[in-house]
C-alpha cells in the first residue's frame, strides 16, 4: 500500500484545493416574463423557452 514519505504541507494542501471553489450561476432574463433563468433553460415561472409557449400553466383545479 502507498503511503506519503513526507507530510503535504498546509500552502501544497492549498494550491491543490485552488480550482475546487464553486462559480456562481450564470443566469439570464427571461425576455417573456423578466424572471432570471439559467441559460439554455426553460423559465421556470412563465414556461417559456426560444421565444415560444411551452409548457402551459397549472391549475390546482382537479378533474371531478
Amino acid at each position: 500500500m502507498a503511503v506519503p514519505k513526507k507530510k503535504t504541507s498546509p500552502s501544497r494542501q492549498g494550491m491543490r484545493r485552488a480550482h475546487h471553489a464553486l462559480k456562481p450561476v450564470q443566469s439570464v432574463e427571461c425576455p417573456a416574463c423578466g424572471a432570471r433563468k439559467l441559460s439554455h433553460h426553460l423559465c421556470p415561472s412563465c414556461g417559456h423557452y426560444k421565444g415560444r409557449q411551452v409548457l402551459g400553466q397549472t391549475t390546482d383545479e382537479s378533474p371531478a
